[in-house]
């Protein structure tokens, strides 16, 4: 099997994120943008937005080559990784997982991501909006844990997941800078499978994608469970890694 080559950038809407708007193109052989974040620069390949996405903030125009990403695209592909109660129903991660299966990446780039909100002032490079990741949802009760399942199916797949940003971060893997994408090792998926078990005995898997539509039947206290599973497996691996 041929190695992935592919290097995409994920580019979400913090503040921070108007940085990428200077930065060459040269390093990335794609461009994902996440709902606004297609404003920063106009040279993105995909936008990736949900259902709800108001049709004001989306763009009048697309070049050639440029494609829309909507539910019926990124559904499907993240219940390969299985879905969405597991995975994490921000979009952040969603963009992840999609890339992961449509572009088959060798790195997975982070920016503008980090889901830290300030108490007040601005919260995205527009201004002030919803922080979606800061909602109550059963999906997204560790945004750390949920991070590091991400970064551990990348690797199975021969994909490192990092983020170009330094400081504070919900996501858990390391930084890097454009130049250095490649930098970084693998982390080991040897503690994979014990989480996988414990998922498939759940078997919280809705194929439609709306999970909040049976957050009923989902125990909370067996995600977190579940959640600290990929978190040590994460940690774990990256301590083999260092050794």
């Amino acid at each position: 099997m041929a190695e992935p080559k592919n290097r995409v950038l994920i580019l979400g809407s913090a503040p921070a994120a108007m940085a990428a708007g200077e930065w060459s193109r040269t390093p990335f052989t794609h461009i994902v943008a996440i709902n606004n974040a297609w404003r920063i620069r106009p040279d993105w390949d995909f936008l990736i937005h949900p259902e709800d996405f108001p049709e004001e903030n989306r763009p009048d125009a697309m070049s050639d080559g440029q494609r829309i990403v909507e539910a019926r695209d990124y559904v499907p592909l993240q219940n390969r990784f299985g879905g969405f109660v597991y995975a994490g129903g921000t979009m952040a991660f969603t963009a992840g997982y999609w890339a992961l299966a449509a572009l088959k990446p060798a790195v997975l780039a982070y920016f503008g991501c980090d889901m830290i909100y300030p108490n007040s002032g601005q919260t995205h490079f527009y201004g002030t909006g919803a922080a979606d990741p800061l909602r109550a949802d059963v999906t997204l009760r560790s945004l750390e844990a949920k991070s590091a399942r991400l970064g551990l199916f990348g690797s199975a797949q021969g994909c490192r997941v990092v983020r170009l940003s330094q400081g504070d971060s919900r996501l858990v893997y390391p930084s890097a800078t454009p130049d250095t994408l490649m930098s970084s090792g693998l982390p080991s998926t040897q503690g994979m499978q014990s989480a996988l078990q414990t998922e498939a005995s759940l078997n919280y898997f809705v194929p439609s994608g709306r999970y909040w539509e049976q957050e009923g039947q989902f125990d909370t206290a067996r995600i977190d469970q579940l959640d600290r599973q990929w978190l040590q497996a994460y940690r774990l691996s990256a301590l083999e890694h260092v050794a």
